[in-house]
């Protein structure tokens, strides 16, 4: 048994998009064989073994971000950890195979299809007459039909997420027998696999008190292999217990931990033997890499610089040697009062400070031997694990914000578009991981799933040329004049037409009355109150709330959704918890940094080889670049560095504001404060239904407001909306993947999001841990998960191989 991927469809998807306008569009036909899904660019890692060759019982620890404030995946505050005790202890009728194509799941269906399409679709369930939920009782129509009533969007009395689909069925109702559900929709509906994974008990969905509190804290009733044995707020952990009334084939391991784990404290757990399994960032694989091919112990010598020779082996080791430094100092104190006091001619007192200064030593050495020892017993434990690595059904974007600004201009957002190397990028984050560095060619779908087809021809590949073109064809010119800022402080930023650039409408960059300086923004000032773009050739700067920063040099960093890490966890979808900030505003500058032309302040330089910078109507074209600051933001700031520096070449200006996570999405990409942003989205089996929010075009709402869904680029047409919609409505799955691959060829040509790459998908698995690890695409299958049996052998690894 495995269900239906919740965590891509219910936990964490949501979406982005654009207008075409009158652009001519090549390759917009979208058309193509299934063949141009091809196969996934990396399969999956999770050292696969025979049931067979797995140990009875066991208790696996799995680390998790958080323990869930809701075990109904259906609440807007659901969590990736929702989505996986469901996969474990619920029923779902579709699960996702290695490719991300929907399967149906024999454990719950014997079959299900389309059995009328007039004069309204029906789909038939045909149950597993074995399928009983843990109380005892059937699995059957009731349950379908308390679910869709709950989810219908009809009763607000109801607190859902969402409703996709379930508002498109009429009736559901028993069939020739209990073992019979028959759907009837009232609106023909191409994705109907994706309904009733996960499926609640009517216990859960039959009312509205039931539904909004009865599966928040505990599970009772449960129809899954494994079911809710503890909820240990405390201990942060949930324990899944074999289920005794499992009909399939029977749990190998007795009990799954679920323990929340900061990543951040990954390694350390993993090292302490407190968990068995964890997904952790690039900076930790490679420590466990490193921790498995071992290394040439500690250098061997004597007095002062044998310590020396042994402080600098511990740290390029990354041993910590912080407390050393009292005893370095007390070294460094000594050796002055014997140097000074050998001057004087004291040479009692010298021979006197000569054995205090070996007494520190030896003690500076007792210290560094015993951190080095302490280190070698972690790099010892750490030699149990191994990193499993794939890549995850999810993509990293770049987002422009359209709806303001340069960026509001489609050739300003092409012309970004075609400054991007995007098979640099690629390279930026997944080839010092070892993993395929291929750029994303579809907003819509993943390589190996069925509407997959690289339709980036629409808005073609890197191209300084024809970017600095589109440039100039929209007014954007070299050297123009430029109105100082300081002079007009009613004037604001063009990066984003009447908003701010550098996190605040008014704040001064300078420390002075509003005006940037030249070392900071790369601008001249005259007397006569305007400034030339470009004439300096200044590259732009990075800024924050509390410090300015360069971006990480480390290629590798740590990884989460959105953040390369967190998905925002929007109205309509439980998620991963997202990243949120607060405004982000420039440090002021001290006078003395001023006339020295020094670095911003937290370690922030110039980065970009800049053309001339671009100016229209006494406003230059700079762009904030919104960045989150947390845990696992590393490879978003490597990535953004060589961004800069691309659009730089042509002549875009970018001033990059890192902010913090707690409000990353919610203050910045949701309200749309910013002009480009990273962030990723989840892959769906399902794009009609999952991507149209993303991609839906903004609409007014009722109180004025513009309804953006989840496009946060606020870009979107009619034309793509419409494709959508008839992708839905068609039950000819050629004729559906065909529409989908022209709507996602008309969002590449708007260029309101730009895709990246797949995202990495890093795993720490004890080694005697089988079946289990970097998924990929396919839905784990909890009950083959289990131990090794002493002597036998996993059939190794995929991605291995």
């Amino acid at each position: 048994m495995s269900h239906h991927g919740v965590g891509p469809r219910a936990v964490t998807r949501s979406v982005a998009f654009l207008t075409a306008g009158v652009l001519a569009v090549p390759l917009l036909t979208g058309c193509g064989s299934p063949d141009e899904a091809g196969r996934p660019l990396a399969r999956q890692d999770v050292a696969r073994a025979a049931r067979a060759s797995v140990a009875e019982g066991g208790t696996l620890r799995w680390a998790v971000d958080a323990v869930p404030e809701t075990f109904n995946t259906f609440q807007s505050d659901a969590d990736a950890t929702t989505a996986q005790v469901a996969q474990a202890v619920l029923p779902s009728m579709f699960r996702m195979d290695v490719n991300g194509r929907p399967q149906r799941d024999a454990d719950y269906l014997e079959s299900a299809k389309v059995v009328a399409t007039e004069p309204k679709q029906v789909v038939l369930y045909k149950l597993n007459q074995q399928a009983v939920w843990s109380d005892g009782r059937e699995i059957g129509a009731a349950d379908f039909a308390a679910q869709w009533r709950a989810l219908s969007g009809k009763d607000s009395a109801y607190w859902t997420a969402r409703n996709a689909g379930y508002d498109r069925i009429e009736k559901i109702e028993r069939g020739a027998n209990d073992l019979e559900v028959r759907v009837t929709f009232s609106r023909t509906y191409a994705d109907w696999r994706s309904l009733f994974s996960p499926l609640y008990p009517k216990d859960v969905m039959g009312t509205p008190d039931a539904f909004n509190d009865g599966a928040r804290r505990k599970l009772k009733v449960t129809a899954g292999p494994f079911a809710v044995k503890k909820v240990d707020r405390k201990k942060k952990q949930v324990s899944l217990a074999r289920n005794p009334r499992w009909w399939g084939k029977p749990a190998k391991l007795s009990e799954i931990v679920l323990t929340a784990v900061p990543r951040d404290e990954r390694t350390s757990a993993l090292a302490a033997g407190k968990i068995d399994l964890a997904e952790i960032d690039p900076s930790d694989a490679q420590n466990l890499d490193g921790a498995a091919k071992g290394t040439a112990g500690p250098p061997a010598g004597s007095g002062p610089a044998g310590v020396e020779a042994l402080r600098k082996w511990a740290l390029a080791h990354g041993i910590d040697t912080a407390d050393d430094a009292s005893d370095d100092a007390s070294d460094d104190h000594s050796d002055e009062q014997s140097d000074d006091e050998s001057d004087d001619g004291s040479g009692d007192e010298g021979k006197s400070s000569d054995g205090a200064a070996g007494a520190d030593g030896a003690k500076a050495r007792a210290k560094l031997t015993k951190a080095i020892a302490k280190w070698e017993s972690r790099q010892k434990a750490l030699r149990a694990f191994e990193v499993r690595r794939s890549l995850e059904p999810a993509y990293t974007q770049l987002a422009l914000n359209g709806s303001q600004g340069p960026l509001a201009d489609e050739r300003v957002r092409r012309a970004v578009a075609r400054a991007l190397d995007r098979k640099e990028l690629a390279k930026v984050v997944l080839k010092p991981l070892g993993l395929p560095a291929e750029p994303v060619g579809s907003h819509l779908a993943l390589a190996g799933q069925d509407a997959y087809a690289d339709a980036s021809g629409a808005l073609g590949g890197q191209d300084t040329a024809e970017a600095q073109a589109l440039l100039a064809d929209a007014g954007w010119v070299a050297g123009g004049p430029v109105k100082d800022k300081g002079k007009d402080k009613g004037e604001k930023a063009a990066g984003s037409a009447g908003e701010k650039t550098d996190g605040s409408a008014d704040k001064k960059t300078d420390g002075s009355s509003g005006k940037k300086s030249e070392s900071s923004s790369g601008e001249k000032s005259d007397d006569d109150g305007t400034y030339v773009v470009g004439e300096d050739d200044k590259a732009p700067i990075e800024t924050g709330r509390d410090e300015r920063y360069h971006a990480a040099k480390n290629e590798t960093g740590g990884q989460r959704l959105a953040q390369d890490g967190k998905q925002y966890k929007g109205p309509h979808q439980g998620g991963a918890p997202g990243a949120y900030a607060p405004m982000g505003t420039a440090a002021p500058r001290t006078d003395a940094e001023l006339q020295a032309g020094a670095a911003p302040k937290g370690g922030a330089t110039p980065v970009g080889a800049p053309a001339k910078a671009l100016a229209k109507d006494g406003k230059a074209l700079d762009l904030r670049f919104v960045l989150p600051s947390g845990p696992g933001s590393q490879s978003l700031e490597a990535v953004a560095e060589r961004i800069t520096k691309m659009l730089a070449k042509v002549g875009i200006r970018t001033e990059i504001t890192k902010v913090s996570d707690a409000s990353y999405f919610k203050d910045h990409i949701a309200s749309g404060e910013y002009d480009l942003a990273l962030y990723s989205w989840p892959a769906s089996a399902f794009p009609a239904t999952d991507a149209r929010p993303i991609y839906a075009k903004p609409r007014p709402a009722a109180d004025g407001s513009l309804a953006v869904e989840q496009n946060y680029t606020r870009v979107g047409t009619d034309q793509v909306d419409q494709l959508f919609a008839q992708a839905l409505a068609t039950l000819d799955r050629d004729e559906a993947r065909s529409l989908i691959r022209k709507a996602d060829s008309r969002i590449w040509a708007a260029a309101g999001s730009i895709p990246l790459y797949q995202r990495p998908q890093l795993t720490a698995v004890r080694k005697n841990v089988v079946n289990a690890g970097s998924f990929g695409f396919q839905t784990p299958v909890y009950e083959d998960m289990g131990f090794l049996k002493k002597g036998a052998k996993a059939a190794g690894s995929p991605a291995r191989k």
